[in-house]
């Protein structure tokens, strides 16, 4: 009986519909760059300093300039050695009695009484407006903008679980398809929602719906493309997240208000509805429900399009390995190498969604221009995708993974190192560090999927990879707590938990030319599986060698 790998390699591995569909997927990367970092802009907090009304009045009756009223309205603080104007105090001052001219030369306000802002803020931000500048989320609320990224993590990991349960129930065509109704509706509404309360709760379903149809349209993907195929277009399919955060900057600078921003972001998925006409469902899903028909008539299109023509000798398909009935979470952690995978592989992620997160949202702190920062710190994760692939079949999985963790920490470290005088050196040192957790988080996926046995292998990644969610959910308040004590403390932090994360790595075992283990016997006695690989190989060998001789014999 013959499986779906035998059938796709007549209906073509990679070919013409194959390449279609991959391009039509790969555009769902672009809009999940700014759901999953949009927050850079649409959380910008700019510089501000506490309004007070008289003074602003007093401003426009004597023609003060804006830095002249503000020095008379907030004191000079000390902020890491370095005296510089307030952003949530001001003088205590009765202006309506302290200065009846517009003369202040005189006017010493160093022991003035001072209190926090009553009046609200002003910002300097060119007639921007982000929902920080909207809600005055500065000073004691600074916390509700980590919330906002914390929520659709929260949103991502439970959307997760959800759409990873509908995509093995109702399909992954149908679950990509409501999801993304789901992220226009959502996204919609989150743009145009009134208070902040109601924001948190609708950005949480916003997550919800666009991780699972991420995760969908990846599945569906990796599942038509032949073996060879699957890396390589998972792969490019997550670096089109990294074009979408090049496309970011460039709508964020034009476009100046958040709420149109969050439009713009959420229009792409009433398109995605259109793929309905234009994607197949999975025909490996088909046959796992017992619907072989189905899943022959979808073959037959792709190889109808691939210009290939199938044999007759496809009556029936079979069903291929799949998930044990049994499986549970104990066997992630029943036996010593299971245990040891699993909690190195949830460290790895977490890691490098603490990290990989933390570094682009810090771009949004370090008071240069936003808007290039950030896209020149997104331009070097493209060579992250094409070492990944120049590496892995050539000196293997582990060393490289390790390598790109480590070397992120070492660039989070150095960059707190430098001095903000060499601007242009702390960059080029960040952007390598960037670089570094990019590649580890590509790298994660697929190492995850190759270290578990069949019959636990989906279970194993979703379980490991909940701890990215947790990760996300974690990086905003490590970034941005932490930056009000040391702006270049979370950078400490980043670092020493990516070289952890580096040298865990080292503990797993080489993937590269091993079978994908079976059982977790394959696990944690390896070289028994390779012994019976060379065995059965030699046996292979030792087959033709004789049917060679008696070939020749009879020959004679």
């Amino acid at each position: 009986m013959a499986t779906f790998d035998d059938l796709l390699e007549e209906a073509g591995d990679f070919g013409r519909c194959q390449k279609r569909i991959f391009a039509l997927l790969c555009i769902v990367s672009l809009p999940f760059a700014g759901v999953y970092v949009g927050i850079v802009f649409q959380g910008f907090t700019p510089e501000h300093w506490c309004r007070d009304s008289a003074v602003v009045e007093r401003r426009q009756e004597c023609g003060w300039s804006l830095a002249h009223s503000r020095s008379l309205t907030v004191p000079l603080v000390n902020s890491s050695g370095v005296l510089q104007q307030s952003s949530c105090e001001q003088h205590e001052v009765d202006w309506n009695t302290t200065a009846l001219t517009c003369d202040t030369e005189e006017l010493n306000l160093t022991n003035a009484p001072v209190t926090s802002c009553k009046d609200g803020w002003d910002y300097q931000y060119e007639g921007r407006k982000s929902f920080v500048t909207e809600f005055d989320l500065v000073c004691s609320d600074a916390w509700l903008v980590d919330m906002y990224q914390a929520t659709v993590n929260m949103g991502f990991l439970v959307g997760s679980f959800a759409f990873g349960y509908f995509a093995d129930r109702f399909g992954r065509k149908i679950s990509f398809l409501m999801s993304n109704i789901v992220n226009f509706i959502t996204g919609i509404v989150l743009a145009v929602a009134p208070n902040y309360v109601s924001i948190l709760v609708i950005r949480t379903m916003f997550g919800f719906g666009v991780k699972g149809g991420w995760m969908a349209a990846y599945v569906l993907l990796t599942e038509i493309v032949g073996v060879e195929y699957r890396r390589t277009v998972g792969i490019l399919f997550q670096m089109f997240f990294s074009v979408g955060t090049l496309i970011l900057p460039l709508l964020a600078y034009f476009i100046t208000d958040w709420r149109w921003l969050q439009v713009l972001i959420s229009a792409p998925y009433i398109f995605f509805l259109s793929y309905y006409w234009f994607i197949p469902e999975s025909p490996r899903w088909l046959i796992s429900q017992k619907n072989s028909s189905k899943a022959l008539e979808i073959t037959e299109a792709i190889a109808k399009e691939n210009k290939k023509t199938l044999s007759k000798n496809f009556e029936t398909l079979s069903e291929e390995e799949g998930d044990s009935p049994t499986a549970s979470l104990l066997d992630l952690v029943r036996t010593p190498n299971m245990r040891k995978h699993t909690f190195i592989l949830m460290f790895n992620w977490f890691t490098s969604a603490v990290v990989y997160q933390g570094l682009i949202m810090r771009v949004g702190i370090t008071g240069g221009n936003v808007y290039l920062d950030f896209f020149i710190s997104g331009l070097v994760e493209f060579p992250a995708a094409f070492l990944i692939l120049l590496t892995i079949e050539r000196i293997g999985r582990r060393l490289p993974f390790a390598s790109a963790n480590i070397v992120a920490g070492a660039s989070c470290f150095i960059t707190a190192l430098i001095p903000d005088s060499m601007f242009w050196l702390k960059t080029v040192v960040a952007c390598i560090g960037r670089l570094g957790i990019t590649m580890a988080f590509e790298m994660v996926v697929f190492v995850n999927t190759e270290l578990y046995p069949t019959f636990v292998r989906n279970l194993g990644v979703s379980v490991c990879s909940t701890l990215c969610d947790i990760g996300g959910i974690v990086s905003p308040f490590l970034l941005y707590r932490l930056a009000v004590i040391w702006l270049e403390l979370p950078l400490i932090i980043f670092g020493a938990v990516a070289f952890i994360a580096g040298g865990l790595v080292l503990l797993l075992p080489e993937t590269k030319g091993v079978p994908l283990p079976e059982t977790i016997d394959d696990v944690e006695f390896p070289n028994r599986k390779n012994e019976d690989e060379v065995e059965k190989q030699q046996k292979k060998n030792l087959l033709k060698s004789e049917l060679t001789n008696n070939k020749e014999t009879t020959t004679v």
